[in-house]
């Protein structure tokens, strides 16, 4: 007991010299020790590296769980080491209210049966969502935490070890200059060698410490690397699935609307050849060759233009891409960049819509235009 009380009183004996001598630094009455220009750099660096390694760490954190409540949820289940129970996805959520509503609505009925495709697919976007949440919490928040909570807090307790090795040095320092009898100049002398040693020895172990931030950097770019492939490999599942739906949609439902699925197929990105929109940006691109006139006879001797109305399902708005002259009084010439009414009626060539500017009216290419609505 006798010890433990000798020692707290030196402990304290000692902050308060440090605190007083550190007090005297800021207030410029006391020389404070520089600490050398490669240190200084290595030290800045690696201030940098944990800064903007947090910033990184919780926007991961924040991409791939949006809720707060489930990130302190999940952040309480680590701390206790215990495992994140299971959650549902939101894609997967929404699948399965699909698949429940096609049951109320009847899985015979044209709306129930695609509910069903819907959702299914819905839920094979929750399932890729979930292995890429998995990924990259093992390939790239863990790393990073590991970093923060082990590496830097190691790199932070030595450095502040380093600091008080630097105060007991000023003080040493301070107290040679202070002493006038040789006796005491003899100890304050042999204190400075003792504290100048164990200054040295951690100023070496901190900066081998701090040149390990290296070291981190290439995992890191690891780690980042993987992130990236777990990214790119889940959304291009996701687009795959997208595409599958898509092609079963238009399968399914073709008969039932031909003509929206077919301008979606001219216009999207999963059709075979490039879009108008993608050909128009690029420089010095050629407009697309002109399409054939349609040959069914019924359309060509019965489709009297001036008498077309407007289909039921509404018109849509389109930006011309190019330049186009009419081939005959059907058609409707047209100029790059301005914008036009466009519909589509039964029974025409889905190649083809009717345009209409102002009075004007005529038939218009579908690959020259971009559908805006």
């Amino acid at each position: 007991m006798d010890f433990n009380v000798k020692k707290l009183a030196s402990d304290a004996g000692v902050f308060f010299t440090r605190a007083v001598q550190y007090t005297e630094e800021k207030l410029g009455q006391a020389e404070k020790t520089e600490l050398d220009a490669h240190l200084e750099n290595l030290i800045a660096r690696a201030d940098c590296t944990k800064n903007w390694t947090e910033k990184i760490f919780r926007q991961t954190e924040v991409l791939l769980q949006p809720n707060p409540s489930a990130r302190i949820e999940e952040f309480f289940y680590e701390k206790l080491d215990r495992k994140i129970p299971f959650r549902t996805t939101n894609a997967e959520l929404l699948g399965q209210y699909m698949q429940d509503a096609a049951k109320e609505f009847g899985p015979g009925t044209p709306y129930g049966s695609t509910l069903i495709t819907v959702g299914e697919f819905q839920r094979r976007l929750g399932g890729a969502e979930r292995e890429f949440l998995h990924m990259s919490a093992i390939n790239f928040l863990t790393p990073l935490r590991n970093f923060l909570e082990g590496d830097w807090k190691t790199i932070s307790k030595e450095r502040r070890l380093l600091e008080n090795r630097r105060l007991d040095l000023d003080i040493c320092k301070a107290r040679l200059k202070k002493a006038k009898l040789a006796e005491a100049k003899a100890a304050a002398e042999h204190e400075l060698r003792v504290a100048q040693t164990e200054f040295d020895r951690q100023a070496e172990v901190t900066c081998l410490l701090l040149e390990g931030i290296s070291s981190t950097h290439v995992n890191h770019l690891r780690c980042l690397h993987e992130f990236v492939e777990a990214q790119a490999a889940y959304y291009a599942q996701c687009h795959k699935h997208m595409q599958d739906l898509q092609k079963e949609l238009s399968s399914a439902n073709g008969d039932a609307f031909p003509n929206a699925f077919a301008v979606n197929a001219s216009t999207s990105g999963v059709s075979a050849g490039p879009s108008p929109l993608s050909t128009a940006t690029l420089p010095g691109a050629s407009p697309p060759s002109r399409p054939p006139n349609p040959s069914n006879a019924l359309e060509s001797s019965t489709l009297k233009i001036e008498e077309v109305k407007p289909a039921a399902t509404g018109t849509r708005k389109a930006k011309v891409l190019y330049d186009y002259d009419a081939a005959d009084t059907s058609e409707l010439s047209l100029l790059a960049d301005e914008l036009i009414t466009v519909y589509t009626v039964p029974g025409m060539d889905p190649d083809w819509l009717i345009g209409e500017r102002g009075n004007q009216k005529g038939k218009v290419p579908v690959t020259y235009l971009e559908l805006l609505s």
